[in-house]
């Protein structure tokens, strides 16, 4: 019988110094902060990252800080790049500054059209941020895609489009609903509130904005006492769609608990997509998902092969928002994640995973 509870493993510490990036790849990890110097030549400015794999705090070497991004905010992540926007001005850009192979000298920083409201909607609150690709090699087609929390989506091809596609989703979506992008089917998903239902829209928005509905259909639901049962509805959910590099689609549960001590070990269920009939995709609950490790944060959802980095655990699911874990269902274990000594006593907020890094 599948199970679904985890036990905890002992929480991290990591101590010493913070280093730099020295060798020519690196592990998933998540964006701690981004650090600007003053030079008589231009601001400089490097990124601070915690490194998943290696469990370390490190810095990107220092680099020319690009002045789009003095007053920005990170509010999304997408396949390594960051979106940026300036509330004073309006204005964003998608920026490769947080990768530590970018450029020194002119880390690449991509201006976006200002955003345009929907009559009744808003902008000011960007839930995520997805691409087709990633920007470089030029693709005149590559297409960014904005969730705003409420209804409204918002599409552009930036190498062509001086203004937004916006659309309204056909319900009022949660700051949890995420767009992604589909490679497989050129689509962008959202999963409806409930996760019972996905939308998508078509790669190419201008010919066609009207969305597609798969019903998510569950199987082989794991069996539990109806007090959990019970329990488990009480939790807060978020319900993520993810893709992995063969084009396998997953529909990840996640519940939280909060208690007066604060948030209990989450609990996760995996659903793999077996087949699609009659608009309906058939959802297998497994506890088995192979060699891959699926991240969940704020950012777009993405997997890796465990067997490319030293430091993962194959069938893991690292979560990035309420928690900062990771979850070995093939041992039934959680791990919290702490920060190193050296970390700078006051960080924003950011619960964004980036995907592994390379210099080739």
């Amino acid at each position: 019988m599948p199970r679904l509870l985890f036990k905890l493993s002992p929480l991290i510490y990591k101590s010493g110094s913070v280093r730099t990036f020295s060798s020519s790849t690196t592990g998933p990890c998540t964006p701690m902060c981004m650090i600007m110097s003053p030079s008589p030549n231009g601001n400089v400015g490097e990124a601070l990252l915690f490194n998943v794999d290696s469990c370390e705090l490190v810095r990107s070497p220092e680099k020319a800080f690009p002045k789009e991004l003095y007053k920005a905010t990170l509010v999304g992540t997408s396949r390594g790049w960051g979106m940026f926007s300036n509330r004073l001005d309006r204005s964003a850009v998608i920026s490769d500054f947080l990768n530590p192979y970018a450029s020194k000298s002119e880390p690449k920083v991509i201006p976006l059209p200002p955003f345009t409201t929907i009559p009744t909607y808003q902008t000011e609150v960007v839930c995520n941020m997805a691409m087709s690709s990633s920007p470089e090699p030029y693709d005149k087609d590559w297409v960014v895609g904005i969730k705003f929390l409420g209804k409204q989506l918002s599409f552009c091809r930036p190498h062509l489009d001086l203004r937004w596609t916006n659309i309204p989703t056909p319900f009022e979506s949660w700051d949890t609903s995420k767009l992604m992008y589909s490679k497989k089917d050129q689509r962008f998903n959202l999963l409806a509130p409930g996760g019972n239902y996905l939308c998508s829209w078509d790669h190419d928005f201008n010919k066609d904005k009207k969305p597609k509905f798969h019903e998510l259909v569950l199987h082989n639901l794991p069996s539990m006492p109806h007090e959990q049962q019970q329990r488990l509805d009480s939790n807060c959910r978020e319900d993520h769609w993810v893709e992995s590099p063969s084009g396998e689609s997953f529909l990840v549960k996640w519940f939280s608990e909060y208690t007066p001590e604060g948030c209990k070990v989450p609990i996760v269920m995996v659903f793999r997509e077996e087949d699609t009939k009659d608009g309906r995709k058939n959802m297998h609950y497994t506890d088995d998902i192979g060699d891959m490790c699926i991240f969940i944060s704020k950012s777009e959802d993405f997997c890796v092969k465990a067997c490319s980095f030293r430091g993962l655990n194959p069938n893991s699911i690292f979560l990035n928002g309420r928690l900062f874990v990771s979850l070995n269902m093939s041992k039934f274990s959680c791990r919290l994640y702490e920060y190193p000594e050296d970390t700078p006593y006051t960080i924003p907020y950011s619960p964004y995973w980036l995907p592994p890094f390379s210099s080739y």
